[in-house]
């Protein structure tokens, strides 16, 4: 999805073929991810209101030193979570920062995984990483290079968009039993509404999915194929913000 969106804002293949290999391994801060626990965990939080990315929690938490989120939510939390029967104990507390600590997580895996890309023959460039961080931390792109930054947006949208279209990942950590396409567009146009994705990127991924590019990612996303009604109102998309 995301070379698809690239390809049609026009960025060169050289630097494409790069993107596709951040955008594979975009969620790489996650190995090892327990999905019971961590889907038990983000669960929770959510139905309480309790802020889960990094951006979002220093909004409501603006005393949190910077990177130190994850300790912050687990001085918080950690008694009434395991009055709730998780225990955050090293392993509970990875999967916290899988998600409030992510840039540090991150870090952490390319340092391991670097030398294997390498002899893989990809030249790992800095601005991979940004691109891989964005959603999390976008104030990191603020001077970043309007192409790279570009490159993040595409990243938000598309995860996002396949994410609100995940049957599994809806039903472990999103406490969300029924996928909807214009939900997951409404989420996208207040994305763009806060500054995270512009304009370009949001018409590049409306009009895609209006010719149907998408469709057979989607329907594995599900899990079913697509509805009648899902293909209508794909195909009615247009590339301007309801």
């Amino acid at each position: 999805m995301c070379v698809s969106v690239a390809d049609r804002l026009g960025h060169p293949r050289d630097r494409v073929r790069l993107y596709h290999i951040a955008c594979l391994l975009h969620d790489l801060g996650r190995a090892g991810l327990d999905r019971a626990l961590f889907g038990t965990i983000w669960s929770w939080a959510k139905q309480r209101g309790i802020p889960t990315r990094p951006r979002e929690w220093r909004a409501v938490h603006p005393r949190t030193t910077y990177g130190r989120e994850t300790e912050a939510f687990v001085s918080l939390y950690r008694k009434d979570l395991a009055a709730s029967g998780v225990t955050l104990d090293p392993w509970g507390i990875e999967q916290v920062e899988m998600r409030l600590g992510y840039a540090r997580r991150l870090a952490r895996r390319l340092r391991a995984v670097k030398p294997k890309l390498k002899k893989l023959g990809v030249t790992w460039q800095p601005w991979m990483q940004q691109v891989m961080l964005y959603y999390y931390y976008p104030e990191r792109l603020a001077k970043a290079k309007v192409w790279v930054r570009q490159l993040a947006e595409i990243l938000v949208a598309c995860e996002q968009f396949e994410a609100y279209s995940n049957q599994r990942r809806g039903r472990d950590y999103y406490t969300r039993n029924k996928e909807s396409l214009s939900e997951a567009f409404e989420y996208l146009d207040r994305l763009g509404r806060e500054g995270i994705l512009s304009d370009d990127v949001l018409n590049a991924v409306r009009m895609l999915t209006a010719e149907g590019a998408f469709d057979a990612t989607l329907e594995e996303a599900r899990g079913v194929p697509l509805t009648r009604n899902d293909r209508r109102y794909l195909r009615h998309l247009t590339g301007r913000r309801i």
